[in-house]
C-alpha cells in the first residue's frame, strides 16, 4: 500500500508539478518571463471587459431593454 501511495508522489511531483517548478526556477532569472502567462491573462481578460461593456452600449443607446419599474412581472 505505501508503494501505491509513493507512486501517487511520483506522478504529481515529477511530472504534473513540472511545469510549475520551471516556473518558479524561471522566477530566480526573469520575474516578468515568469509571468508572462498571467499577463496575457490579464490582457484577455481586459480585452473581454471592454468588448462587455461597448456591447452593452450599443444595446442601451438603441433603448431595447424595458426600464419601467413593472418590466417584470413578478415586480407589480
Amino acid at each position: 500500500m505505501k508503494d501505491f501511495f509513493e507512486g501517487i508522489q511520483t506522478i504529481f511531483e515529477d511530472y504534473l508539478f513540472a511545469p510549475f517548478n520551471g516556473l518558479a526556477n524561471l522566477e530566480l532569472d526573469s520575474w516578468w518571463l515568469a509571468n508572462a502567462v498571467n499577463w496575457i491573462f490579464m490582457l484577455i481578460a481586459a480585452a473581454a471587459f471592454i468588448y462587455w461593456m461597448l456591447q452593452l452600449k450599443k444595446f442601451n443607446d438603441r433603448n431595447e431593454e424595458k426600464r419601467e419599474t413593472s418590466a417584470h412581472s413578478f415586480l407589480g
